[in-house]
């Protein structure tokens, strides 16, 4: 096996360690114009160690760092020639290193940077630490067409079980950098270099790998991030790495020129080997419990509230009698309004299980970091559950802020690409069916038919609405019903009594009931407001089956006799041919 490429360690963490509190420049890439002969001593420190290929100091230069577009500019390019400076003479290719930009404008930033560094001459290019690799496609076409022989690596940053942090799979992400120009692909960062190897061992060849793993893992000491001083064990590794299929190697935060002198002396004295890991195999379609969601039949679930203490009779009584009435689904909500409820999907899971009925939790993005998200969804499918409403979730109200807060590290499109990736790694036989929400009283819905797309795109097989009331929304939901591919779920909400509508009405936002409803059911007896209620969602219920789907029907106040009459008249209202197929 040829020797590969071996690249510099971490500049920053080591700068760090070299300068007192005083003598810090707060960013290392400031270095470049504060202190350019401690970016060289450190660059020409990495090169004596054994390094063949060094990155620009200018992993954090970007709009971070300064929001003066000619000082970001000047550090770019010293940085540039502090390096090409170092490895004047002695056959050392010059990364110019680019690091995670704000994600305002992620890919003109990309491209602006790139641009720079293709003004001083750079024909290799280091995207490093990346979270997404999307906004960098049209900096590498850049440089493609600047330079078609130029060199694009791609490295990602990742959880020990190969996730990003907006829950993007690494080989997915492998795959993507590749279809948009990247020669290669490979993890820096966060991982130590076991779990690395671990990680690597599933890639099986399929690309040309970069490996630069971190020291290991940082202990906080007042304040600082201190890596253990492991050369030995780390080079160790980085030989195991490269055993492993890694065409290019170096080290990340933590380590240091020894680092790097031991890996040299590692890989002069030979590669072992090192058991691959096979892909796994593809995701297998799911079935569903009842009636799959890709035949004709109409879906009907129905949402029945979690218990907010420890009493369970109502939520499975109610998913009994739904059961009986021939809905297809209990839907659970997760903590609506940022107020307590019990965890989904275990409620979930114990109705499948004791009423017999398939269930489509909701999860949101509102209280859950990507720990937590994989840790519910593994116990979800776990428990049977093969069904999710992903959903980003009520923000905390105001007055709770102080002392709840909401974490929000992905999006529902996010989280649906999470699952999606986990179908494929951690599900293949028993992968979740995706569904998300589509808000009908936005205020720009051709910007929220656009969001629609995106979840389509990233897994969803269906949408639930929110309650349908107005002709507006009706309106609305036809035009969806033509512009989207996927099933919609038409939500409907009986007015449980006059009260209830004006609660609606001045408290929900976007939620219209209209006012001749609200007339209608002032003063009226609990068998007139329910016929008055489900006369209007008969109505709704008629003006939009040519185009919907399924029904999302929502029980009101705990009025299971109110859902259970909708969803009797969706069934008993579905056509002869359907009664034929059932």
């Amino acid at each position: 096996m040829e020797q590969p490429l071996l690249f510099d360690g971490a500049f920053g963490t080591y700068y760090d360690s070299m300068m007192s509190a005083e003598e810090k420049t707060g960013y290392p890439e400031l270095a470049n114009l504060k202190d350019p002969e401690m970016v060289l001593r450190i660059h020409r420190e990495y090169i004596e160690s054994g390094a063949r290929a060094i990155k620009t100091n200018t992993y954090g230069a970007n709009s971070r760092l300064t929001t003066e577009p000619q000082v970001l500019r000047k550090v770019l390019i010293n940085g540039y020639t502090l390096a090409t400076q170092a490895a004047e003479g002695k056959n050392i290719q010059v990364f110019a290193d680019i690091g995670p930009v704000p994600e305002e404008r992620a890919a003109e930033e990309y491209s602006a940077i790139a641009a720079v560094f293709l003004e001083m001459g750079a024909s290799h290019f280091l995207f490093e630490t990346l979270g997404d690799v999307t906004p960098c496609g049209e900096a590498f076409q850049q440089i493609k067409s600047r330079n078609a022989a130029a060199v694009i690596i791609a490295s990602f940053a990742v959880t020990q079980d190969g996730y990003t942090r907006t829950g993007r799979y690494y080989l997915d992400l492998f795959d993507e950098a590749v279809s948009l120009g990247a020669d290669i692909v490979g993890l820096n960062c966060i991982c130590g270099p076991a779990h690395m190897l671990d990680l690597l061992k599933k890639t099986d060849g399929r690309y040309r790998i970069s490996a630069m793993p971190n020291a290991g893992y940082p202990a906080n000491i007042n304040g600082r991030c201190v890596y253990v001083d492991n050369p030995a064990y780390f080079a160790d590794k980085v030989k195991q790495l490269r055993a492993a299929g890694a065409a290019v190697v170096g080290g990340c935060c933590g380590t240091t020129p020894a680092h790097i002198a031991a890996v040299a002396a590692a890989l002069r004295a030979g590669i072992g080997r090192v058991e691959m890991v096979r892909p796994s195999k593809p995701p297998q379609k799911p079935e569903s419990a009842s009636h799959s969601v890709d035949s004709g039949h109409t879906i009907v679930a129905v949402e029945i509230s979690p218990p907010a203490d420890t009493d369970m009779r109502y939520a499975l009584d109610a998913s009994r009698q739904m059961k009986e009435a021939g809905a297809d689904f209990i839907t659970i909500p997760d903590s609506p309004m940022a107020k307590t409820r019990s965890n989904s999907l275990m409620i979930a899971g114990m109705i499948q299980r004791e009423a017999g009925i398939p269930t489509i939790p909701h999860l949101c993005c509102r209280d859950r970091n990507q720990i937590a998200m994989k840790g519910d969804l593994v116990a979800g499918n776990i428990l049977g559950l093969r069904h999710i409403l992903a959903i980003t979730g009520d923000p905390v109200p105001a007055e709770d802020r102080s002392a709840a807060k909401s974490v929000f590290g992905m999006n529902s499109w996010q989280l649906m690409r999470f699952i999606s990736s986990l179908n494929k790694e951690i599900f293949p036989d028993t992968p979740y069916r995706l569904y998300g929400a589509l808000n009908i009283n936005a205020a720009n819905f051709d910007a929220e038919l656009k969001r629609a797309e995106k979840k389509i795109e990233n897994g969803a097989v269906g949408l639930f609405t929110q309650p349908l009331f107005s002709q507006e929304n009706i309106r609305r939901f036809q035009t969806a019903g033509e512009k989207l591919s996927c099933r919609l779920m038409a939500g409907i909400l009986p007015v449980a009594g006059y009260r209830n509508a004006v609660f609606l009405n001045n408290e929900l936002p976007g939620i219209e009931i209209p006012d001749e409803v609200v007339t209608a059911l002032r003063d009226q007896g609990p068998e007139k407001t329910m016929e008055i209620s489900l006369t209007y969602c008969r109505s709704i219920i008629d003006a939009i089956r040519s185009v919907c789907g399924g029904y999302y029907v929502m029980t009101p106040l705990k009025k299971t006799a109110y859902a259970r009459a909708v969803v009797r008249y969706i069934r008993e209202s579905e056509t002869s041919d359907f009664r034929r197929g059932e």
